[in-house]
């Protein structure tokens, strides 16, 4: 009987450690993006799995493909997060990279619609990186619960935000 008993526990707690590994939460934080195939694979796996995504600070570039990636449902923010978006670019050779008119077509293509309107509004997918941040975002994405009491953002017009939750930077490299 005693055996039986242990043999259950064992079962009961192995089953709960894949379950909660498997709905455990991804955090994206400092991600200032890459390849963009990378991505979309990453991402594939995220969605299928069902994980919240919580955003906690900057996710640029490919990274941002993550809004359309996930189902909004499954992605939340905390004070420090903030999208930065450009335009596409492909390999030149050698190293270098150029713009690419179709990859930002299909790039752009890959947000949301309530993400491709705020690019619409705040001069499309450029040269330069425009930054989603703020009350602009709060109003597309929850705040985590987990993070509901963490400390305000203290970030002000003075470090480059803006109301409006628009800041635009040079282009990433």
């Amino acid at each position: 009987m005693r055996m039986q008993l242990r043999l259950f526990a064992l079962v009961v707690l192995f089953g709960l450690s894949v379950v909660t590994s498997s709905r455990a939460a991804v955090f994206i934080q400092d991600d200032m993006g890459g390849r963009l195939g990378d991505y979309l694979m990453k991402y594939s796996d995220i969605r299928k799995s069902g994980q919240l995504v919580v955003i906690d600070g900057p996710c640029y570039s490919a990274c941002t493909i993550v809004t359309g990636s996930v189902p909004q449902r499954n992605i939340c923010i905390t004070p420090r997060a903030a999208l930065g978006f450009h335009a596409a670019s492909a390999s030149a050779g050698w190293g270098n990279s150029v713009a690419s008119a179709a990859a930002t077509r299909t790039l752009y293509n890959l947000y949301p619609r309530h993400i491709q309107n705020w690019l619409n509004q705040n001069g499309g997918l450029g040269p330069r990186t425009i930054v989603l941040e703020g009350r602009a975002l709060s109003r597309m994405y929850p705040l985590c619960p987990q993070n509901a009491d963490a400390r305000p953002d203290r970030r002000s017009a003075e470090s480059g935000v803006f109301s409006d939750g628009v800041r635009l930077r040079p282009k990433l490299r």
